[in-house]
Order: C-alpha cells, then structure tokens, then sequence
C-alpha cells in the first residue's frame, strides 16, 4: 500500500507540472493533478493485484510435476 501512496504522490506532482507547463494555468494543473492520478492508482492497486496473482498462479504451476499435469486439469 505505501508504494500506491508514493506512486500517487509522484503522479500528482507530474500530471499538476505537464498540465501546467502545457497550459500556463495553476486551476487546470491542479484540476488535471487532482483527478488523473487518482483514477491511475486505483487502477495501479488492482494492475499489482493481478500480477501478484499471475505470480501465485504461474509458481504453482510450476510445482505441478509433469507426470501430474492430467490430474490438476480436472
């Protein structure tokens, strides 16, 4: 969870500075590092969330022997 935070922090200060430098105004920089981010991290949170499982999945996988492998279809 903290590297969420950390990942949403950083998104924020880069979104608020692109908007900015793209748009010369603090109100749609703040707009855009307020609204963009957040919609990213949620999407981050559960982006890890399956990978994690792949992971799990893709180890266990692995922990199946060969001659098994009729078996753990069922």
């Amino acid at each position: 969870m903290i590297k969420t935070v950390t990942f949403t922090l950083m998104h924020f200060c880069i979104a608020f500075t692109v908007t900015y430098a793209l748009t010369g105004s603090v109100a749609a920089g703040g707009l855009v590092a307020a609204i963009e981010p957040l919609c990213n991290s949620v999407g981050f949170y559960f982006h890890e969330k399956i990978w994690q499982r792949l992971g799990k999945d893709q180890a266990q996988a692995e922990r199946i022997p060969a001659h098994a492998w009729l078996h753990h279809q069922a």
